[in-house]
């Protein structure tokens, strides 16, 4: 299964009834039978993988969206208690010369100025994931092509410590993603950018 597999347009749901042969109502339907509510995400995942056959990133998903359904998770939230945000941006550049507006560190300064951030691994051109700050936190940015001159990018904050720090960190994301572009496409000059 690819990562176009796991795409639902609009969230219909439409794709999980395709990859899992049932929808979210089913499957919530199925979980709350078996119990799920409150049983540890390692036991439910074994379950849906073991029993029901479905891939590690589904049964992911699924337990993630039930248990926000059923309250049992905020949005968000990861199994250790943690946060992690995204925000994504297309972008009318070829993907090489998004991929280094993040690891180009005079580049990454006319749009994120002043951030700490140290590079941990990178597939050239694709993805790479960086230490913020003190390194509590990380960020993981993906990079992917969507036509000749325009690209993706989507960029993830994990290990945020709460629901607040979320928040802001999607907000920030957001700001910095349309300063981006704007930088990338010409449309801002430095002073704007470092705003």
């Amino acid at each position: 299964m690819n990562a176009t597999d796991h795409a639902e347009p609009g969230g219909s749901g439409e794709g999980m009834r395709r990859a899992t042969g049932r929808d979210r109502g089913g499957w919530f339907a199925v979980l709350d039978a078996w119990g799920a509510a409150g049983r540890p995400y390692q036991e439910i995942a074994a379950w849906l993988t073991g029993e029901h056959g479905l891939s590690s990133w589904w049964a992911q998903k699924l337990i993630v969206e039930y248990e926000q359904a059923r309250g049992l998770r905020a949005a968000g939230v990861r199994p250790d208690g943690t946060f992690t945000v995204g925000a994504s941006k297309t972008v009318a550049v070829p993907a090489e010369r998004l991929y280094a507006a993040f690891v180009d560190a005079e580049v990454r300064e006319l749009w994120l100025p002043g951030a700490l951030i140290r590079e941990r691994t990178s597939q050239p051109g694709r993805s790479a994931r960086f230490d913020w700050d003190d390194g509590a936190t990380r960020v993981n940015v993906s990079v992917a092509a969507a036509g000749e001159a325009k690209s993706q990018v989507a960029v993830e904050h994990e290990r945020l410590p709460d629901a607040r720090a979320a928040e802001q960190a999607k907000a920030h994301w957001r700001e910095r993603l349309d300063v981006l572009k704007a930088v990338l496409e010409g449309g801002a000059s430095d002073t704007e950018a470092r705003r």
